[in-house]
């Protein structure tokens, strides 16, 4: 399932999927973001923040959305000189699922702007259409209202609640599951 490289257009970003030639956008987006988004992230050892690391990183997100597995999408400013936020739909399942899973992070100096939604906005209606996917799904640790109100302002809606469901910022956390479907 070869698709051609997005560039979706909003109101304040471009999103795309990062090529590696400029995975250092990454590095400088996940070292300035490293404190504040480790209390809702797996636990992360230094060398994932590294040059290698990360670039190994962005070249096989980039393989996964060639091969059409997953699709790590970036949020740039119009210059595209810097990421202000990303997702990732991944675990992508066709067949009779025809459902992902998705995560995202936004910079903390662009929290209560709007974008992560005008992100999520613009991306979902992308893989629905791109993709035919029926479901999207997304869960979140109770404590973290703004992704409760993110997701909800968004369509998804409350599937479960699953106890112990993730290792974030190293204990396990229970999640609330959500999900949204392709409406047509």
């Amino acid at each position: 399932m070869l698709k051609s490289i997005p560039e979706l257009k909003t109101e304040n970003m471009i999103i795309s999927v990062l090529n590696p030639i400029d995975f250092e956008l990454l590095v400088k987006y996940e070292n300035e973001n490293r404190i504040y988004l480790s209390q809702w992230e797996p636990t992360r050892s230094p060398t994932y923040f590294s040059l290698e690391y990360t670039h190994k990183r962005v070249e096989s997100n980039f393989k996964k959305f060639k091969s059409g597995s997953s699709i790590s999408l970036v949020g740039f400013d119009k210059e595209q000189s810097k990421i202000i936020c990303l997702c990732t739909f991944s675990n992508i399942v066709h067949g009779p699922f025809q459902a992902c899973s998705l995560g995202y992070s936004i910079s903390e100096k662009e929290q209560g702007k709007g974008l992560m939604f005008e992100m999520l906005q613009t991306s979902i209606q992308y893989v629905f259409d791109e993709y035919q996917l029926h479901r999207i799904m997304a869960n979140f640790i109770p404590s973290n209202i703004r992704s409760k109100k993110l997701l909800n302002r968004l369509g998804f809606q409350k599937e479960g609640f699953a106890k112990s469901y993730l290792k974030i910022a190293g204990s396990w956390q229970d999640h609330v599951l959500t999900s949204k479907l392709n409406p047509s």
